[in-house]
């Protein structure tokens, strides 16, 4: 594995601890891999928004809105995996699993750029 990985995100699962029902494993991969999606989502929304939404008497409308989601989406993909390598240590050495953050960051950030982009369409938009 690469050190860069090590250092930001701990050791590789897979050296620690002993094996696990391989169910509870794969449920974190697919937990893993739903977040990944979600992910791919937000950047190419936020892409979307900057590219093919009609401009904004705003400038730079489109880039508020848009900006923030390509942002999230890779925040969320980062998050995604530390999760999955948090949770497949903490698996493999019997340790109970820590609440999960991402859905509550995701969530604020959603609500937050959905309030701008609302503000924007009723203030900046087209009449």
């Amino acid at each position: 594995m690469w050190r860069w990985v090590e250092r930001a995100f701990g050791p590789d699962p897979s050296e620690v601890g002993d094996d696990v029902d391989p169910r509870v494993s794969l449920a974190n991969e697919r937990t893993f891999l739903a977040w990944i999606r979600t992910s791919l989502a937000l950047i190419s929304i936020g892409l979307a928004i900057t590219q093919l939404l009609p401009p904004f008497d705003l400038p730079g409308g489109r880039r508020l809105i848009g900006v923030p989601l390509m942002v999230l989406g890779v925040i969320v993909a980062l998050g995604a995996l530390r999760e999955w390598m948090g949770n497949e240590r903490a698996l493999r050495l019997g340790q109970g699993l820590r609440p999960p953050r991402l859905a509550m960051g995701v969530t604020i950030v959603i609500a937050v750029v959905g309030l701008a982009a609302l503000i924007v369409s009723l203030v900046w938009g087209p009449a």
